[in-house]
């Protein structure tokens, strides 16, 4: 299921509970229960989104200073290498989050990266 119709679930039953049910307090109780699950599921992925996001923060810098330091554009391996981070994950950061900073060369066999100037 996808996160944003678990969002638009928890937001439902929250109108729900409190325009639909007045006094019925076992409904209530089952129907907050329900929403507490939801939410619960919404929350584990936030934290593992944060903590992904946490994680390549922390590739970020070491894989720019290692662009500083080059004098030729290098390969993903090359920073592997130079950080000690996994390449799938080097390449991921490149290509999904650092985009605006780094220049890649597709011309060759294998993708070569460095600094925008």
């Amino acid at each position: 299921m996808k996160k944003s119709t678990l969002q638009y679930l928890a937001n439902f039953v929250s109108e729900y509970i409190n325009e639909e049910l007045g006094g019925d307090e076992y409904a209530k109780q089952e129907i907050l229960d329900a929403r507490n699950e939801l939410e619960a599921e919404l929350s584990k992925g936030k934290a593992k989104a944060d903590a992904n996001r946490a994680v390549y923060a922390e590739i970020h810098d070491a894989v720019i200073q290692a662009l500083k330091s080059a004098t030729a554009p290098v390969t993903a391996q090359e920073l592997e290498t130079e950080t000690g981070y996994a390449k799938g994950k080097i390449t991921y950061g490149l290509r999904n989050y650092w985009a605006d900073e780094v220049n890649v060369d597709t011309s060759g066999k294998v993708n070569v990266y460095s600094l925008k100037e």
